[in-house]
């Protein structure tokens, strides 16, 4: 029996996030340049997201590049921006044909002007459909997100339009990028890596984490299937006893 036939459809996990890794290490296995992993990852995202729509996940959240990966070699940041730009042209099509919606977090006016023209269009092409909530995380960083989120607080309270003792975690919620989608359940991580590389540090303080040593370039749909099954097994008590879920 296969992964697929072991989910509990009445307990999948509403938002699955995933930090995509092991591209470089794919490509260099196989004797390549990095941006060979890199190109070859985008057949892991369309299956993966094809995947989520065909068992019902609501919203699914790729970390496809953090703030720290501006510091690689330029050649491989220029190559990354340039799959960005064609995979968002090719696929937006796709998405709406599986009635997915795109999103973006992230501090997005630091990408390329050609990035963020394409990716607003996209946007803007698939912003009706309501199967799956498909968001990246561009030039992303947690950090950067919580600070900026203390910062308008911060404003606010000095110009009196909230007062100090209404800051909670609902309000400090509302003033992240990710204000309207629901915290991850679930979070995978390909390649062996067991860290979580400054990736919505607030928004998974109870999130269930799964790790795999598959590179990313050779995740499909059944490992997905797989961590989904993983998911489901766990008890997730939220601080209080076993006892006290029955």
């Amino acid at each position: 029996m296969g992964y697929k036939e072991q989910i509990d459809y009445s307990r999948l996990p509403k938002h699955i996030a995933v930090i995509m890794d092991g591209n470089g290490r794919w490509a260099q296995g196989q004797g390549k340049m990095r941006v060979f992993g890199h190109e070859h990852g985008v057949l892991s995202v369309k299956d993966i997201v094809e995947g989520c729509v065909e068992v019902g996940i609501e919203y699914l959240t790729l970390y496809a590049f953090s703030t720290e990966n501006w510091s690689r070699p330029k050649e491989e940041v220029d190559a990354l921006m340039q799959i960005l730009i064609s995979t968002i042209n090719k696929e937006t099509e796709t998405l709406n044909k599986n009635n997915v919606k795109l999103n973006a977090i992230g501090n997005i006016e630091s990408l390329p002007q050609e990035c963020i023209d394409d990716l607003k269009e996209a946007m803007d092409k698939t912003a009706h459909n309501k199967k799956c909530t498909l968001t990246l995380a561009l030039s992303y960083s947690s950090k950067w997100e919580i600070v900026n989120a203390a910062k308008k607080i911060a404003v606010a309270v000095k110009n009196n339009t909230i007062d100090i003792n209404d800051i909670d975690e609902n309000l400090f919620s509302s003033e992240l990028t990710t204000v309207n989608i629901p915290d991850p359940e679930l979070m995978i991580r390909t390649s062996g890596e067991h860290r979580i590389s400054n990736y919505l540090l607030w928004q998974m303080a109870y999130t269930e984490f799964y790790f795999t040593d598959v590179l990313w370039p050779d995740f499909r749909r059944e490992n997905l299937f797989e961590a989904i099954v993983d998911y489901q097994k766990r008890e997730r008590r939220f601080g209080k006893i076993s006892e006290q879920l029955n």
